[in-house]
């Protein structure tokens, strides 16, 4: 039987998994400690879930608790940085279609993951700041939810967006066309 105080929150709150794993990930710099950050920031949720008033941004109110519990860590291991990979790209499976097609289609793979590879070294560059509101807005989230995830003023928001944008834009320039 569900726990009263926790009421409908587990259920939607697991609809924002992923995005919390992507911001995660980007934060901590690898899998493995983004999936506990995740947990412990489902943990906090659920122990908090009375402190959450329905009918306000959830979404906003998760990506708030894992951006300070991530804080919360930083400051407790700040002399054990930790150092992140990146991810491998599974291999596509051809079958005996076009092998002309096949061709194309592996060196198109290859660019995209090239390019996927250079945009996440270049956010993983930018300071935490930086990476954390472009993930969020790449996440879908406003600005006011960011500012509230953030705990800052919205023209602060629009401020490090564009500051974060205009760095990032600077690290890739080589790959513009």
């Amino acid at each position: 039987m569900p726990d009263p105080a926790v009421g409908d929150l587990g259920p939607e709150a697991l609809a924002y998994a992923d995005a919390l794993h992507n911001l995660a990930r980007y934060l901590t710099g690898n899998d493995t400690d983004a999936e506990d950050l995740v947990q412990e920031t489902y943990s906090r949720a659920l122990g908090s879930a009375g402190q959450f008033t329905p009918g306000t941004n959830l979404k906003a109110w998760l990506f708030r608790i894992l951006r300070n519990t991530f804080i919360s860590q930083y400051r407790r291991q700040r002399g054990n940085p930790t150092v992140g990979g990146l991810d491998t790209v599974a291999p596509i499976g051809y079958g005996p279609a076009d092998v002309g097609r096949a061709k194309d289609e592996v060196e198109l793979d290859r660019l995209r993951k090239v390019m996927a590879e250079e945009i996440e070294r270049a956010l993983m560059m930018l300071a935490e700041d930086a990476r954390t509101v472009i993930l969020l807005d790449l996440e879908g989230l406003t600005e006011v939810e960011v500012a509230h995830v953030l705990g800052c003023a919205v023209g602060t928001v629009k401020s490090r967006l564009f500051r974060a944008r205009a760095a990032l834009r600077a690290l890739l320039k080589d790959w513009k066309r």
